[in-house]
C-alpha cells in the first residue's frame, strides 16, 4: 500500500500544472470560433438568407437576430477565449450555438464528421459517400498524379455529423465548470486583484 500511496503524492504534484488542461482548451477552441465567426461576419447576407429559408437553409425564426447573435457570439467568444477573460460566462451562449448547429445543420448527417462506411457510427449515407470516394480514388489513380495529390495526407469526404459539435460543446462545458485557469487568463488575474 504504501507505493501506491507515494505514487498518489507524485501525482497530486502534477497539480502544480493544472493551469495548463484549460490554457490548452482555450486555444483549441479559439481559432475554430474565430474562423466561424468572422466567416459569417465577411457573408452576413447569405448566412440570414440561410439562416431563415426553410427550403435550402435553416428555416429559423428570426434569422437576422439569429445570425448576428451567432457570428457575433462566435467571434467575440473566440477574442475572449485567447486572453482568458469572462470564459466560465462565453461559454454559455457558446455551448448554445454548438447545440443549434447540431440539432439543425449537422443531426441529419448522424454522428460522424468525416464519413467512414463500417462501425457502428456508419450510416447509409456515410457508406454511399466512401463508395463515391473509392470511385473518385480510382479516376485520380488513372488520370491524375495520385501520389502527388496525397502526399500530405488522404482523400475524405466530410460527413459533417454531430462529432465536432458535441465535442467543442463538451471542451466548452468544462471551461464552463473550471473556468479559464490560473496565470494566463485575465479571470485568475481579476479575480486575485478584485475578488479576494
Amino acid at each position: 500500500m504504501y507505493p501506491l500511496v507515494q505514487l498518489q503524492h507524485l501525482l497530486d504534484k502534477t497539480r502544480a500544472f493544472d493551469f495548463l488542461a484549460p490554457l490548452a482548451l482555450r486555444l483549441y477552441l479559439a481559432p475554430i470560433f474565430w474562423m466561424a465567426g468572422t466567416k459569417k461576419l465577411a457573408d452576413m447576407d447569405s448566412i440570414i438568407e440561410w439562416f431563415g429559408n426553410p427550403d435550402w437553409g435553416l428555416g429559423l425564426p428570426y434569422p437576422e437576430i439569429m445570425a448576428w447573435a451567432a457570428a457575433l457570439t462566435e467571434t467575440g467568444g473566440a477574442i475572449l477565449l485567447i486572453v482568458g477573460f469572462a470564459v466560465r460566462w462565453i461559454s454559455v451562449p457558446l455551448m448554445v450555438t454548438m447545440v443549434v448547429a447540431a440539432l439543425t445543420v449537422h443531426l441529419p448527417n448522424g454522428w460522424l464528421a468525416i464519413a467512414e462506411g463500417t462501425g457502428p457510427f456508419a450510416t447509409e449515407r456515410t457508406r454511399g459517400a466512401i463508395e463515391r470516394l473509392n470511385v473518385a480514388k480510382e479516376i485520380l489513380q488513372q488520370h491524375g498524379n495520385y501520389e502527388w495529390l496525397t502526399q500530405n495526407g488522404e482523400f475524405v469526404v466530410l460527413n459533417n455529423g454531430v462529432e465536432f459539435a458535441a465535442t467543442y460543446f463538451i471542451m466548452l462545458l468544462v471551461l464552463f465548470f473550471i473556468g479559464g485557469g490560473r496565470f494566463f487568463s485575465m479571470d485568475y488575474w481579476v479575480r486575485k486583484a478584485f475578488m479576494r
